[in-house]
């Protein structure tokens, strides 16, 4: 009995694949999709920080600005607790007495104790 052979050119090519269409997004549009996402995120981070520094900047600056203000302010607030201080003592001891060896005017400084000092 004599064999089979294949026909003369050969066999058609095996279909393997199947005809269905694609189902869905690739996933290089996923990828592609998810980059243009982080990238806007990442620029409205940027947007935000830089909002930030400028707010933070303005902020110190303006501190900067207001504190001659608030030191004038300071001085003058001393300078009438002083004057008040002065005319109380001359009520109460009928003269001022001097404190300090100069006349200069020397800004008072508080300093807070604790009432029970444990050694």
């Amino acid at each position: 009995m004599p064999q089979d052979m294949p026909p003369v050119g050969g066999y058609g090519p095996v279909q393997y694949k199947r005809n269905l269409p694609a189902s869905g997004f690739r996933p290089s549009t996923w990828l592609a999709g998810m980059g243009v996402v982080m990238a806007y995120g990442f620029w409205k981070l940027s947007q935000g920080i830089r909002e930030q520094n400028e707010l933070a900047r303005e902020k110190m600056w303006s501190r900067i600005h207001l504190i001659p203000v608030l030191q004038a302010e300071e001085d003058r607030d001393l300078v009438r607790r002083h004057i008040a201080d002065q005319a109380r003592e001359k009520e109460l001891l009928g003269e001022n007495f001097k404190v300090y060896n100069s006349d200069r005017y020397v800004r008072p400084t508080y300093a807070v104790t604790p009432s029970n000092v444990s050694k």
